[in-house]
């Protein structure tokens, strides 16, 4: 068939809706998968697979699997046979950080299944081995003693007491929801950790809860009732801890004057719902200008500047409009900061830290799509789907559906590289992150 003619034309646009909206959009129940669906069907029903169409997107050259010249069927599955590479990551438009990833995933799950094969023993060798008893007795120290748990928690009826209405806005309500939920985690983590150590001491009687949160602690997992009252996370037990200090540190600095939470450096993803956070942006915008929240979106303006430069503290001060938040990891690619737009990722390199983030409610345009944007979702963790949060937008010098078929999205709790340091503390000199 002739495609340059106008009578042989090949109705592209109608095949790839029949094929992508029709025979596989109905099967494809997340949005985000049918528009990687589209990307692909993009790339490939076009003039050019009549013409040795590049079938790898965006391999840049790095590998290549041509489509050959008009042929029969067994040319093609000839040609299918014998000249289709190795597989690779790059055949799909992902990074081979994806099969690093993959594979690291795979291995870690099944050195963790037998640790959990391991037969159990109630007491320690003479290897120097903790016993189950010693090791979430060890825990509880750490609890109580280094991060001091009991003494961290928010006064929620003083702060209420302290807001009154004139003050009290979205962002105050959201930090108070933020007490709530934290200070109930709190409660449960103390009650089981004292629970147990009455067992302990013979003076309860060791029921089978108690044994589950034992066996998880020694397997380094968080408890299934403390994960019911948690902030979604993949994290291991030892990870979850340090971040909930780093949380209740956060909410603690936020204490002393509530009032002021918009002119703060807010780290998005040590809060619960960070959604709500962004929702209070849109409701101050809301009541300023009028306008209805479904007319309104979070726009994201990635800055050149860290949390810890004072510049940047210097502006956030005075802000009045929208809220500069910290906290998020680029997964799939890499930051650019420097050109401040998004790049391949680097070797090696699973994550990249985006500088703050200056995140303000603006009206809807309707069909209204900005060249040189790349719409990228962001997730509270890496498990994605079920933690959707928002979507962003990041700058950059590629076609956007590069970054669609990488995979790139930001994740908000990551473990292993999320910030150890406070608002305005610097990192340390040897940072991998600086």
């Amino acid at each position: 068939m002739d495609s340059g003619s106008a009578a042989g034309k090949i109705p592209w646009n109608d095949l790839k809706y029949l094929v992508g909206e029709i025979m596989y959009g109905g099967h494809i129940v997340n949005g985000f998968d049918l528009i990687i669906c589209m990307c692909y069907l993009d790339g490939l029903l076009n003039d050019t697979i009549l013409d040795e169409a590049e079938l790898f997107p965006f391999a840049d050259g790095k590998v290549s699997f041509k489509c050959p010249l008009n042929a029969t069927y067994e040319k093609y599955q000839e040609h299918i046979e014998t000249e289709l590479p190795p597989e690779t990551p790059l055949a799909f438009g992902l990074h081979p950080n994806a099969e690093i990833s993959f594979l690291t995933t795979q291995c870690n799950n099944l050195f963790s299944i037998l640790v959990e094969l391991q037969p159990k023993d109630g007491g320690g060798d003479s290897a120097g081995v903790m016993s189950t008893t010693e090791i979430a007795q060890a825990f509880s120290v750490k609890i109580f003693d280094e991060l001091q748990i009991e003494t961290k928690k928010l006064p929620l009826e003083e702060l209420k007491a302290r807001l009154i209405d004139d003050s009290r806005g979205p962002y105050q309500n959201v930090y108070l929801q933020e007490c709530e939920l934290i200070n109930t985690l709190i409660g449960v983590i103390v009650g089981d950790l004292k629970d147990l150590d009455l067992a302990f001491k013979g003076e309860l009687t060791m029921t089978n809860y108690m044994e589950k949160i034992m066996t998880a602690i020694e397997l380094n997992r968080i408890p299934v009732e403390w994960n019911k009252k948690s902030w979604k996370t993949t994290r291991s037990l030892t990870s979850w801890v340090d971040n909930l200090g780093q949380r209740l540190e956060q909410l603690n600095i936020w204490k002393d004057e509530p009032g002021t939470i918009h002119r703060q450096i807010c780290f998005l993803n040590r809060l619960y719902k960070p959604n709500s956070f962004l929702t209070a942006i849109k409701q101050v915008c809301a009541v300023k200008t009028g306008q209805g929240l479904n007319k309104l979106y979070i726009q994201t303006d990635v800055q050149k500047r860290f949390h810890w430069e004072p510049e940047l503290q210097q502006v956030v001060s005075k802000s009045d409009e929208g809220c500069y938040v910290f906290g998020f990891q680029l997964e799939g690619a890499a930051w650019d900061k420097n050109a401040a737009v998004i790049e391949e990722s680097l070797p090696k390199q699973m994550f990249s830290t985006i500088p703050v983030v200056w995140c303000k409610a603006m009206m809807i345009v309707e069909g209204k799509e900005e060249k040189g944007i790349f719409p990228c979702p962001v997730y509270m963790t890496t498990g994605r789907f079920t933690s959707y949060v928002c979507m962003a937008q990041l700058k950059t010098r590629h076609p956007y559906q590069k970054w669609i078929l990488a995979g790139a999205a930001l994740i908000l709790d990551v473990e292993g590289v999320s910030d150890a340091y406070y608002p305005g503390q610097k990192p340390p000199e040897d940072d991998p992150k600086k």
